[in-house]
């Protein structure tokens, strides 16, 4: 079997897996959010935390639940890093600094998961476990929530109220992603990633001399890493360790596991709305950019020019040879059209123009289909984008599931669209302008370029993979690279929820002649151009200085 026909199948296997599972999980998704039942263990939870489950949020509200959880999260998760020295289970790793300790509790909560250190050389088991593990649960279920909520804004009509942000937060934990990760990481024992807490292992090599090689919880934390779209890794190489992922099965069943609940959402979307054309019109956009930017990228892979990378079946270099082009280039781009951040291939030893797709899949805001919830939310926004364009085109007000899009929409839409780009191009200019430490860039030219455009890419987009040419463990890009992870999750966040809170108070818009069909295929063409323009007028001068100038010149 020829490598292109190898890649070609498991890409069908891919989207038969996610075929199947569509209509139940999605169905089961929009039930968990819209039960007025409360689990008991829910019940232990709320009497804990003190929270009310029942009470009516407005969006001020719920954005304050938002960011104070969050807050405390980036602060236990600093102080368990800065203390981890005196911890039991450190493997006699020292307390991380201050400023890795700022940039990865920051990324963790965020749901990033940029990791400036080796996780191997740097975490103990408490930090790993009871740190690192709990964030990708918990980041996971903040950015379901915040989805869930603006769905209910397009639901609900004449109130100010959104649900309760800890009943969403916690129904997303004990319902969603605590059962899915248990049962994912069973799978990935079963298939030979390791599950333990070992301590510090010397390793013997062929070429003589030996190695330290440290176990952990691993199974455990790459299901909800996968599951929850967080993609911080045990080792530094990620994904791409053969602790980690081990067999070409468990590459395409973690490319399952970050692809099920984004896929899944648009059907809840459709549900809680009243309309599941409504949400297959949302799913059709997704998988439509999707598959595109995969075939893109096997076609710079597979045929890329030189007789070397002919003769390997295609652009081998950075990439796992068990694993092949084809699933790497499955896995670069679904990990980065998520907010996800796992490799299993080093995006950095991609071709100029695979690195470049890879780049511009996450500045097109992680949308197709996404990070759980964001993914959702993102989509959303750029269809009431969508709508105005159209309403603009007609002459008429648009409309976009009953509620009005007007000033104060837009205003909230535009603003949610800019803050990435803004972050994003703006410390890329500052990091190649100002004097930042000279060791940081390893490459000169282009590529160097797009090593720094990458990393505030990733940052600010939440998604946390990396070019490997950056050496970003400096003051300067822990500073920057945290700043960017922290406004570009949470000011997206403050437009989201007043726009839920502006919708959810409009009255109901009947349908009309001249009612814009926001579920027919028109629609989801219209929605699909809109996200490439705005981002191709946004991004692509940073791209043409950096992966595609180097993709033309090799």
């Amino acid at each position: 079997m020829g490598p292109v026909l190898a890649g070609v199948l498991q890409l069908l296997a891919l989207i038969g897996a996610l075929a199947l599972v569509h209509v139940p999980a999605g169905t089961y998704l929009a039930r968990v959010y819209s039960s007025a039942k409360h689990l008991r263990v829910e019940k232990w939870i709320y009497r804990g935390i003190g929270a009310d489950p029942d009470a009516g949020m407005t969006w001020p509200a719920y954005l304050r639940g938002v960011l104070a959880f969050s807050a405390v999260g980036v602060l236990f998760l600093y102080l368990l890093m800065r203390l981890q020295g005196i911890l039991p289970g450190s493997l006699g790793f020292a307390s991380v600094g201050p400023a890795q300790s700022f940039n990865t509790a920051v990324s963790f909560v965020t749901n990033t998961n940029w990791q400036s250190y080796y996780g191997e050389q740097t975490m103990g088991h408490v930090v790993q476990t009871a740190g690192l593990a709990v964030q990708n649960f918990l980041s996971a279920a903040v950015g379901m929530a915040v989805a869930v909520a603006l769905v209910r804004g397009f639901a609900q009509s004449r109130t100010g109220e959104l649900g309760n942000f800890w009943a969403d937060m916690v129904r997303g934990v004990t319902r969603v992603l605590l059962p899915g990760a248990f049962v994912a990481a069973l799978v990935l024992v079963a298939c030979g990633v390791i599950q333990n807490f070992s301590g510090i292992h010397e390793v013997g090599q062929f070429m003589g001399g030996s190695q330290q090689w440290n176990g952990g919880a691993v199974a455990s934390q790459e299901a909800i890493k996968e599951l929850g779209t967080n993609g911080g890794g045990y080792f530094n190489a990620n994904s791409a360790h053969p602790f980690e992922n081990p067999t070409p099965f468990t590459n395409l069943f973690e490319i399952f596991l970050i692809l099920v609940i984004p896929f899944s959402l648009p059907r809840a979307f459709g549900i809680m709305v009243g309309s599941v054309r409504q949400g297959y019109a949302i799913l059709a956009t997704m998988v439509t950019i999707w598959l595109g930017f995969v075939a893109l990228m096997m076609c710079t892979e597979f045929a890329h020019h030189g007789p070397a990378l002919q003769a390997a079946g295609g652009a081998m270099e950075g990439k796992e040879v068990r694993f092949g082009v084809g699933s790497s280039s499955i896995f670069a781009v679904s990990t980065t059209l998520t907010s996800t951040g796992a490799v299993d291939s080093f995006h950095s030893s991609f071709t100029g123009l695979g690195g470049g797709i890879t780049m511009l899949s996450m500045m097109l805001g992680e949308i197709a289909p996404g990070g759980v919830g964001s993914g959702l939310y993102g989509m959303l926004v750029l269809a009431v984008i969508a709508v105005f364009i159209a309403g603009l085109m007609v002459g008429r007000t648009p409309e976009y599931l009953g509620k009005k899009i007007g000033a104060r929409e837009m205003k909230l839409a535009a603003c949610y669209i800019l803050v990435t780009p803004a972050l994003v191009l703006g410390c890329t200019a500052a990091s190649m302008a100002l004097p930042t430490p000279p060791h940081s860039l390893l490459n000169p030219g282009a590529h160097g370029f797009s090593e720094v455009l990458y990393a505030f890419t990733s940052a600010a987009n939440n998604n946390g993979s990396a070019f490997a040419g950056l050496n970003a463990n400096t003051d300067w890009y822990n500073t920057m690279t945290g700043l960017a992870m922290l406004l570009g999750r949470f000011l997206p966040m403050v437009f989201v929820l007043a726009l839920a809170g502006s919708l959810a108070g409009q009255r109901p818009v009947p349908v009309t002649a001249g009612t814009l069909r926001t579920e027919k295929p028109l629609f989801t063409g219209l929605l699909v151009g809109a996200v490439l323009i705005i981002t191709g007028l946004t991004y692509f001068p940073a791209l043409a200085l950096g992966p595609l100038a180097e993709g033309l010149a090799s």
